[in-house]
């Protein structure tokens, strides 16, 4: 039996480990103390507490990371480990508007393919990118557990599911 040697492959940016972890509002301390109180184990909050640092900081930014890493007694690459893993999870600034879109087979096979061109033609961007004013990101992702309602996609936490073009335009243009 060969062995074929592993070949890894540059991160795509380069990243720096901040000097000073991020600080919050005695209000966003309050919150973080509390759900630690619910958790026997500090590791076991990791998922709430960075939904709080990405809700106060955009996205989970170095200075989040070090902030999480110190206040669970975790090492900065376990909270990268688990950032990574959840694409609700977002270690790039995203728009207010996180339009996620389902690519897996059954919402690919009942039309996401229109849904995705007419969002991005819509917004003016492609998925990957945010609008000038900041306001839409687009992101092909993998499943999002509707298949029996596809196509879909989530708008930051909102699914809308039996997409249509037209209804793409309607969730859109509702929004604030």
């Amino acid at each position: 039996m060969s062995t074929q040697p592993v070949q890894i492959q540059p991160l795509s940016q380069p990243v720096s480990l901040p000097v000073e972890p991020a600080t919050f509002s005695p209000k966003v301390e309050a919150e973080i103390d509390s759900h630690l109180a619910k958790y026997p184990i500090k590791r076991s909050a990791i998922l709430p507490l960075m939904f709080i640092v990405q809700r106060e900081r955009g996205y989970l930014d170095p200075p989040g990371v070090l902030y999480l890493a110190n206040r669970l007694g975790l090492r900065i690459t376990d909270i990268w480990e688990v950032a990574t893993l959840y694409s609700m999870m977002q270690t790039n600034p995203v728009g207010k508007y996180h339009i996620q879109i389902c690519k897996t087979l059954s919402c690919k096979i009942l039309g996401e393919p229109r849904i995705t061109e007419r969002v991005c033609k819509k917004l003016g961007i492609k998925p990957g990118e945010t609008t000038a004013d900041g306001r839409f990101t687009v992101s092909l992702v993998e499943c999002l557990g509707s298949c029996g309602t596809a196509p879909m996609f989530q708008v930051n936490f909102d699914y809308h599911e039996n997409l249509t073009p037209e209804r793409v335009d309607e969730i859109l243009d509702a929004l604030p």
